[in-house]
C-alpha cells in the first residue's frame, strides 16, 4: 500500500514537473525550469525510496536529494528576484 501512495506522490510531483516546463517553453523564463527541475528531483526521489531496499528515508543520500530539490527552489526565487532588481536600477 505504501509503494502505492508513493507511486502517487511521485506522479503528481512529475505532472507538475511538466506543468512548469510547459511554461518554460512558452515564456522561457528560466525561474519555471528550476522549478520543472525541483520537482522532477521529487518524484526521482520517491521513485528511488521505494525501489531502493533500504529501511527508510533516514539515509544522508535521501536527504541530500531533498537538499538538492529545495535548495533549487531557492536559488529560482532568489534568482529572480535578483533579475527584478537589475532591470528596476536599468531604468
Amino acid at each position: 500500500m505504501i509503494g502505492l501512495l508513493v507511486g502517487g506522490i511521485a506522479m503528481c510531483a512529475l505532472t507538475i514537473a511538466l506543468f512548469f516546463l510547459r511554461f518554460w517553453r512558452s515564456t522561457g523564463d528560466r525561474f519555471f525550469l528550476f522549478f520543472s527541475l525541483a520537482f522532477a528531483i521529487e518524484a526521482a526521489h520517491r521513485v528511488l525510496s521505494v525501489a531502493t531496499a533500504l529501511p527508510s528515508e533516514d539515509e544522508p543520500a535521501f536527504y541530500f536529494i531533498r537538499l538538492c530539490g529545495y535548495g533549487l527552489i531557492l536559488f529560482a526565487i532568489v534568482d529572480k528576484n535578483r533579475r527584478r532588481e537589475k532591470s528596476r536600477r536599468k531604468e
